[in-house]
């Protein structure tokens, strides 16, 4: 009676039921998988958000595929602020990031074909190109203890099919915290140009780099080697992912990006679904984005600055990040990561990610995400540390 899209048991697993057992007991979880930073404890200027969606020109209805050209040129002007130009024409709004990819995957790929992904990287693209009908196939980023994570070429040319339609880059990745580098992006547009495939860019965490690197791609918007969509949004660049909005940058080649910019029109039109008051909002919401930006890299900079210390004499290690909100600790493998997660959160109230959630070739890994408070990010990652040296 129902799609065939849809393929997952929605039985729970044991690290599920034990999360429900514990916060049914009322537990009081050192949570460290929290993404949401809206319960983060940061501060948010309320009523010049709020006050944003309450214009009278929201009153209107104007269905415009790309979206109103006000938010438009208010999503360009973040660009020009980081040093980018993007033309406005080339902006489509969309309610979120998630959307934007079933937007690229209904533009660029048929039923069955199929769109090559980073690994590891987190599961959501699984899911949407699933419920699209498209397949995914995995190329690897490899770990170097000094010269941190690197796109695997050898392998985006092995998980090459004959039906490959794009490749996804994540930068910087998420869970890796890894940006593309300038010269990756030299072979990426190389091999899109020989087997004619399209980029897809996820540049949520784009704003959340630590340091400086003059080899890192700090965007592709620019990008017009191949043709390429960049993808970003409220969530990330102003911790509001309630607000749902999101867009795609086109570019490219003239020729391609005129065809799939007037290809998106069609498809936006179709759903016309972000919100009139969120599109007003928007050029005032993205005024305000450094005083959150700056808390936020704050938080994350400085709990990541203190793992790094502590873990220097403990049998742990921590994997190199680039930005993003997230960091990755090796545990010795006494134990599979599930046992790990398990044990954590049963006997000490922690609850991480465990590596193989976001694919990681190998054990034992934890995902920690830097967006709690210091204070319950050092508390649990010291139960961490107890439970390893007493397992």
């Amino acid at each position: 009676m129902f799609s065939r899209r849809f393929k997952w048991s929605l039985e729970s697993n044991r690290l599920a039921r034990l999360i429900e057992a514990k916060r049914k007991s009322g537990a009081p979880i050192l949570d460290l998988t929290e993404a949401n930073p809206t319960r983060a404890g940061f501060d948010y200027p309320v009523e010049e958000i709020l006050g944003a969606l309450a214009q009278p020109a929201a009153m209107l209805y104007e269905p415009a595929p790309r979206g109103l050209l006000t938010a438009r040129q208010a999503v360009a002007a973040y660009y020009a602020e980081r040093g980018f130009g993007v033309d406005p024409e080339r902006i489509h709004l969309t309610a979120s990031t998630s959307e934007a990819y079933s937007y690229l995957f209904k533009l660029l790929a048929d039923q069955g074909q199929s769109v090559l992904v980073p690994q590891p990287s987190y599961p959501l693209p699984e899911f949407l190109a699933a419920l699209e009908g498209v397949e995914l196939c995995h190329y690897r980023l490899q770990y170097a203890h000094t010269a941190g994570w690197q796109i695997d070429f050898d392998s985006i040319e092995k998980a090459m099919a004959e039906d490959a339609r794009a490749i996804i880059v994540v930068s910087p990745n998420n869970p890796t915290g890894s940006f593309i580098k300038l010269s990756e992006a030299e072979r990426l547009n190389a091999i899109c140009a020989k087997h004619r495939l399209a980029l897809m860019v996820d540049e949520v965490f784009g704003d959340y780099g630590f340091g400086t690197d003059d080899g890192r791609a700090q965007s592709l918007v620019s990008n017009g080697a191949a043709l390429t969509f960049v993808m970003s949004g409220c969530s990330k660049i102003l911790a509001l992912p309630q607000m749902k909005l999101g867009w795609i940058v086109t570019g490219g080649p003239e020729d391609l990006r005129a065809e799939a910019i007037e290809r998106l029109d069609l498809i936006a039109d179709t759903f016309l679904s972000v919100a009139a008051p969120v599109q007003h909002a928007a050029p005032t919401w993205l005024r305000l984005r450094r005083g959150l930006q700056d808390q936020i890299l704050n938080r994350v900079r400085g709990n990541l600055d203190w793992l790094a210390k502590t873990v220097e004499d403990s049998p742990l290690r921590l994997l190199r990040v680039e930005g993003g909100w997230y960091a990755m600790l090796e545990l010795p493998r006494h134990f599979s990561e599930e046992d790990w997660v398990l044990t954590l959160l049963e006997d000490d109230e922690v609850l991480a990610h465990p590596g193989y959630f976001f694919d990681f070739p190998r054990e034992a890994f934890l995902v920690l995400s830097l967006l709690p408070r210091a204070e319950t990010f050092r508390e649990a990652v010291n139960r961490i540390f107890a439970r390893v040296e007493n397992p």
